[in-house]
Parts: structure tokens; sequence; C-alpha cells
């Protein structure tokens, strides 16, 4: 799931490629506060859902890898 997911955020989650990620736009847009139409708004949640998802699968991987690697409770 991580690989689709860094596949995704690297193509739908940057694209257009040029002059700059349309992401990027939008987040500025936001950080403005000129992110004002219905179609702005779905633009950065279809550009960013990739990016949300790939923090989540990543966070779960961190998760799952703490837990395989902790030291077991030593009972007396």
């Amino acid at each position: 799931m991580i690989q689709t997911a860094l596949v995704a955020s690297l193509t739908l989650g940057l694209a257009p490629f040029v002059p700059h990620p349309h992401v990027y736009k939008q987040l500025v847009a936001l950080a403005n506060g000129t992110l004002s139409t219905g179609m702005d708004v779905f633009d950065l949640f279809l550009h960013g859902a990739p990016w949300v998802a790939l923090a989540f699968f990543f966070g779960r991987f961190l998760v799952a890898a703490a837990r395989t690697n902790a030291p077991s409770p030593r009972s007396n």
C-alpha cells in the first residue's frame, strides 16, 4: 500500500509539474486565504489526498516497525 501511495503522490499529487506542482499553488492559496471557489477546494483535495494517504501508510509502517523491534516485557 505504501508503494501505491508513493506512486500516486509523485504523479497525481504533483501534476502538472511545470512551472510548479499544482498542490503547491493550492496550498499557497489556502495560506493566503484566496482559496475561494468550490473547484479550488476540490482541486486541493484531489491533489492533496495522495499525500495524506502516503503520510498515513508511512506512519502505520513506522508504528508496526516500532512494535516489532520493541523489547518484550520481562516476566519475573
